[in-house]
């Protein structure tokens, strides 16, 4: 039987609204995340001085911040979101780190931030992809700069998080990067629901 037309524009209209709602979290959960799991990975290892302390800064913050995001996304993607964050972290916090031969100058920082965000980004558009989510290559394209840029921002505002070599940037970076990337997600899950779509408006 044909399902009748008229329905589908306020179940789409509201299922939009929804993942607006959602996805409305993702600022938050990132001003929240980013400094929580700084302070918690700096409490740890002291700053972020060698390989080894890197890689422990990463997955500590990379945690904190991979289950604020999962929780924001869980609609959509698994707990899988929560270890690559932490390994993406991780990998990319220490091979930036060691780049810049764990340096604090404004250029250092922006340069690890990039590598950071590399590696987070690789990793986590992965998972997306895992659960069907389309053109998520842009999501592994956008975090370097986004990364970089938090660095940057922070190193302007909240100077502390770059002497004490934090593992990540401060809320003032946080607030940019979370604006920036919850645009992407808008525009990345807005695409998931047109493919989803798409199916049932067919077979209608």
């Amino acid at each position: 039987m044909a399902m009748n037309a008229s329905v589908l524009p306020p179940r789409e209209s509201s299922h939009a609204r929804a993942t607006a709602r959602r996805l409305w979290l993702w600022p938050v959960a990132i001003l929240l995340s980013f400094p929580i799991g700084g302070y918690i990975a700096d409490l740890a290892v002291n700053g972020m001085d060698s390989m080894g302390t890197a890689i422990a800064g990463g997955l500590i913050a990379g945690a904190v911040i991979g289950v604020a995001g999962w929780f924001v996304l869980r609609e959509w993607i698994s707990w899988l979101w929560v270890p690559a964050t932490a390994v993406g972290m991780a990998v990319g916090l220490a091979a930036g780190a060691a780049l810049v031969d764990y340096g604090i100058g404004r250029g250092d920082i922006v340069l690890m931030g990039a590598v950071t965000g590399l590696g987070v980004g690789v990793l986590q558009a992965l998972v997306l992809a895992r659960h069907q989510i389309p053109n998520t290559w842009w999501w592994a394209l956008a975090n370097p700069p986004t990364w970089a840029l938090g660095w940057l921002v922070t190193s302007y505002v909240i100077t502390t998080n770059v002497k004490e070599q934090f593992a990540v940037f401060g809320g003032s970076g946080a607030i940019v990067f979370g604006l920036l990337t919850w645009l992407l997600l808008a525009v990345l899950f807005r695409a998931t629901s047109d493919v989803q779509r798409a199916p049932a408006t067919a077979a209608a």
